[in-house]
């Protein structure tokens, strides 16, 4: 197997180029992603901000939910925004479906409407860090096994679960590559236990 690190970014909506220039900075290959045929031969995948239910439709649209569902269950996934949305079993305010990877209720729209967007100041495992949210859910319950690696407010802005890991805010907007540099490091990690033989 190739050393190359490939890291698909779901690109049906939402800044998705921003992720990609992101993760090339951090090591990684990226891979936009419109297709099931997409998936095949990358190593983790990133769902980008946007709007959570024109996601849903145009995943409809594709025939990609299903797909990303048996990826997320082989393979590490991290959603900002409105891909954190996609990634939590019980999304409120209104209710939706999503893909269920994580065990978290999120609140849609929790911080407000557009005109509530902020930029704001947090710390990941010890480092200072800029959060951009826009339109942001809340993270209003983190499961057992969910780690929470920031937060504001009160609330997570930043939690990982076995293989996946959600931000409620744009890393991808902010200098400083630190949230892709993890995710991109936690897939490399991944990968290797993966063939290994010892992921679970």
């Amino acid at each position: 197997m190739s050393d190359e690190l490939k890291i698909g970014v779901l690109a049906l909506q939402g800044d998705f180029a921003a992720h990609s220039d992101a993760l090339r900075a951090a090591g990684a290959t990226p891979v936009e992603v419109r297709t099931a045929g997409d998936l095949e031969g990358i190593d983790g995948l990133v769902l980008p901000g946007g709007e959570s239910t024109t996601m849903l439709k145009l995943l409809d649209v594709e025939n990609l939910f299903e797909p990303l569902l048996e990826f997320g269950r082989e393979k590490p996934i991290f959603g900002t925004c409105a891909g954190a949305i996609l990634l939590a079993n019980e999304v409120v305010n209104p209710v939706q479906r999503s893909l269920g990877l994580m065990d978290l209720t999120v609140e849609r729209n929790g911080y407000g409407r557009q005109i509530d967007s902020r930029i704001s100041s947090i710390e990941i495992e010890g480092h200072p860090a800029e959060a951009v949210f826009i339109r942001a859910p809340v993270i209003r319950r983190a499961g057992p096994e969910v780690s929470v690696l920031a937060t504001y407010q009160n609330a997570p802005v930043l939690a990982s679960q076995g293989r996946h890991m959600v931000a409620t805010f744009h890393p991808e907007l902010s200098k400083g590559n630190l949230v892709h540099s993890r995710f991109v490091e936690a897939v490399r990690k991944f990968r290797s236990a993966e063939m290994a033989g010892t992921t679970t």
